[in-house]
């Protein structure tokens, strides 16, 4: 081989040169075994090494964002779809494609429920071979698809035919040993608590599935519930046109209640295509229905309101409705209020209150059921892109918080492409949470990722500890702040500990472990719900701080005294000192100083009004104490 060649491939370029060509990982070995073969010496070989592994990380980073974004980009591609539906076999047939493409399995299928014959049959395939695959209908609890169906949870098979969760019907193994699948996951279309169907992605050899696996599939499940309720209702729509157009009157008020629904429909789905947001939606349902409306989540916390403030009383009575409307999958009405829900599994993303005091029809009601729909795709959406983008955040931080980024322009042009600004000073707050359930996991990270980015910040989520850099100055400030917003959020108490602030992005292994001392200095306090920087902890916080400012915490406990004696020429911190070493005896006190007792009693007074109410406490008394052994200490 050329020497220039060899050179060349020995070096760290070259690395560069495989990325920015997408070489396959085996590639990226060939520099090091030439290396080795040519004698290379071990610091050469050190350096290859370490050049490979940090490529395979860039690479393995790099190919995660791009399914990511592919998997993003097809869930946009899906909702366009549904927002132009003109062909119902059309769109199934492009989510069943985009699900084998998405999951990279050998064969996805759907199949829908038929409540008439009561079971269920294959919709549309993609990648099958087998014709008596194609034909199939399941009874509903046979197989593994009518378990899906009839109990509308997902299940996931690694071996289908040896698999005994389920019950087997030959006729159903038949069709799939024919068609050769192995691995199996399913999981149901939802419309409301409804199951309508299943929509399936396979594999012909061993695949244990991952949960981001399950969760992609299971939102394309919900995109092809939406595409065939929408042809539903347009079918429902072009059948109440027929059967009322002997009666003039009654089909111009139908088809302008259409038109209103057509209408309300294609607004909604132009502001999701635009990137609007859930009061933008609530103002097409006030637009079309007219009265006031408002949002609440799955923690009742007010997302949105339009047309006026939600009353405490309808406040009151939302939770009976809004159960009721989950049960049912339809709008429920009590008096002026219309509550519709939206949920997805078991988490109710959205619940929608209409106060009108008109009487809605059933197309009315279908505008709010449908406005429903769109907000909890929307926030699907809004969370799932405030996962990936918290996700690169989280890198970022995790590799400053280990100490692998040391480069500060490295570390500047990452932080840019984030929002991100790294010469900023910057506080370090540790939180802990007490939210136990994934419900309550998944939410925290959702507030963390979004509060982040809102204040250009960076997060990182590890089970019930976030770690969050925000810009700032004042620690103990932005810990209580986040330790309030994040508790609301919650619903459970949130502790925040914090520590900087740090004039430039770099290394953060020691701020990182101050602030989290600090937060669990809080907690075993008895302290839990509060925030605080390392500075407010007084001598706690010159313990647990790896900077252990003595000065900072003589002056913080001491200052108006020092202040005082130094302008004066008083004597007011040696009367306090022998006041605490004569264990708080005025007349032990007096005779140290030789003085009258009432010139002690005199200069405590003073020291009393410097240093506030409660300085004779015991736990204020403990720090005094301190400050002044370590005052003397710096005085010798």
């Amino acid at each position: 081989m050329d020497r220039g060649l060899t050179i060349r491939r020995m070096s760290a370029e070259f690395f560069l040169e495989l990325l920015a060509r997408e070489a396959p990982a085996v590639e990226f070995e060939a520099p090091v075994l030439e290396a080795r073969a040519a004698g290379a010496s071990p610091q050469t070989l050190e350096r290859l090494e370490y050049g490979k592994r940090i490529a395979l990380r860039i690479r393995a980073t790099l190919e995660r964002r791009a399914r990511r974004e592919a998997e993003l980009s097809a869930l946009f591609d899906t909702a366009g779809d549904l927002a132009g539906l003109r062909d119902l076999d059309a769109v199934l047939e492009a989510i069943v494609r985009r699900a084998r493409r998405l999951l990279q399995a050998d064969v996805s299928y759907m199949t829908l429920n038929d409540d008439e014959r009561g079971d269920t049959y294959m919709r549309m395939t993609d990648g099958s071979v087998s014709a008596a695959f194609r034909r199939l209908r399941l009874p509903l609890g046979a197989g593994l698809g009518g378990l899906v169906a009839q109990t509308g949870m997902p299940y996931t098979s690694g071996s289908y035919l040896s698999d005994d969760q389920f019950r087997h019907r030959a006729d159903i193994d038949e069709a799939v040993g024919e068609e050769g699948l192995v691995s199996i996951l399913g999981v149901p279309m939802r419309l409301g608590s409804q199951a309508i169907g299943v929509l399936f992605a396979a594999h012909r050899t061993d695949h244990p599935f991952a949960k981001e696996e399950v969760a992609l599939l299971s939102s394309l499940a919900a995109y092809a519930a939406v595409a065939i309720d929408n042809a539903r209702l347009l079918a429902e729509t072009r059948a109440a046109l027929e059967e009322l157009s002997a009666a003039n009157e009654v089909v111009r008020a139908r088809g302008d209640a259409v038109e209103r629904a057509a209408q309300a429909h294609d607004r909604m789905a132009d502001l999701v295509v635009r990137g609007g947001g859930v009061a933008d939606i609530c103002q097409v349902v006030v637009d079309v229905l007219g009265g006031a409306i408002f949002v609440l989540d799955d923690h009742d916390a007010v997302l949105a309101a339009v047309g006026a403030d939600p009353d405490p009383a309808d406040l009151a009575a939302v939770a009976d409705l809004a159960a009721a409307s989950r049960a049912s999958g339809r709008t429920v009405a009590r008096g002026a209020l219309r509550v519709a829900t939206a949920a997805a599994g078991a988490e109710t993303l959205c619940t929608l209150v209409l106060r009108c005091d008109d009487e809605l029809s059933a197309l009315d009601q279908r505008i709010l059921e449908r406005a429903a729909l769109v907000i909890a795709l929307l926030r699907l959406i809004q969370r799932s892109v405030a996962e990936a983008e918290g996700r690169v955040r989280g890198d970022l931080l995790r590799d400053l918080l280990d100490g692998r980024v040391n480069d500060p322009q490295t570390v500047a042009d990452r932080a840019k492409r984030v929002g991100v600004e790294a010469g900023a000073r910057h506080v370090l707050v540790v939180v802990r949470h007490e939210a136990d359930d994934e419900t309550g996991r998944r939410r925290a990270a959702f507030w963390a990722a979004s509060h982040a980015a809102a204040a250009h910040g960076l997060s990182e989520v590890q089970g019930g500890e976030i770690v969050l850099l925000l810009p700032g100055d004042r620690p103990g400030e932005v810990a209580r702040r986040v330790a309030h917003e994040l508790g609301q959020s919650l619903g459970h108490a949130a502790t925040a500990g914090a520590a900087g602030p740090v004039d430039e992005l770099g290394d953060l292994t020691a701020v990182y472990r101050e602030a989290k001392r600090c937060a669990e200095a809080l907690l075993a306090l008895g302290q839990a719900g509060g925030g605080a920087g390392v500075d407010e902890l007084g001598f706690v916080g010159l313990l647990i701080g790896d900077g252990n400012d003595v000065g900072g915490f003589i002056t913080g406990t001491l200052g108006p005294v020092l202040d005082y004696d130094a302008k004066r020429g008083t004597e007011l911190v040696q009367t306090l000192d022998a006041y605490f070493g004569c264990g708080g005896a005025l007349a032990k006190t007096a005779a140290r100083l030789h003085i009258h007792a009432n010139t002690v009693t005199q200069r405590l007074e003073r020291v009393g009004r410097l240093l506030g109410p409660g300085w004779q406490e015991p736990e204020r008394a403990l720090e005094l104490h301190l400050a002044l052994r370590l005052h003397r200490l710096r005085t010798w």
